[in-house]
Parts: structure tokens; sequence; C-alpha cells
């Protein structure tokens, strides 16, 4: 089994708590801390768990709301069971199977 990591990004919920509902609220605190972002930039920060961040947007934002990384970002373990195929890949247990079509035969019926 492979041990697989993510995590949840708390940024939303953590504004919600200081009353701060707008995510245009953060683009002037964060240009204080010398973290100039867009309107655009900040919405998505907000709104979609970041892939990457730079260490001085992560830290502004834990003095903006009074937070440590911690806080922002809860880890979780997403377990995934690997299994080997015929071919010898490595393929995941859990891969969707393909849709079958569906006869209904009636009692008489060939």
């Amino acid at each position: 089994m492979i041990k697989k990591m993510g995590y949840q990004w708390q940024l939303r919920q953590l504004m919600a708590k200081r009353q701060m509902f707008q995510t245009s609220d953060l683009v002037p605190l964060l240009a204080e801390r010398g973290v100039k972002l867009s309107r655009e930039q900040v919405y998505r920060l907000v709104t979609q768990p970041p892939q990457r961040m730079s260490m001085d947007t992560l830290v502004a934002l834990c003095d903006i709301l009074d937070c440590t990384p911690n806080d922002l970002i809860k880890p979780e373990v997403v377990n995934l069971q690997i299994r080997k195929t015929a071919g010898g890949d490595a393929a995941p247990a859990s891969a969707p199977t393909e849709a079958r079509r569906t006869v209904i035969r009636r009692p008489g019926q060939p």
C-alpha cells in the first residue's frame, strides 16, 4: 500500500472566524506586508487549495490571521491501494470499471 498525503486548505474558514468575508479584504493587508497579489490571485488563493505558495505569502497570511501554518494546512492521509496487473504495471485497485449495458430478459424470452 502506498501512503499518499493530501491536505485541507483552511484559509476561508480562518478568514470567516475573523469576520473577513470578502477575498478582496486580503489584498491591502498582504500589500502592507510586502506581498503584491492581484485580486484574482487572492481569490484563487482563498477559494482553491494552492499547489505552490511562497513562504512570504504564507508568513503574511499567518500574521494577518494570527495563526500558524498548521492552522492553515490540515494534512490528511489518502490511502490508495496499488495492485499489480498481468503486464506487471501498477494500477490503482480502486480504478473505475467500465459501464456494462444491462439486458433485461422477461420470462419466456430467449
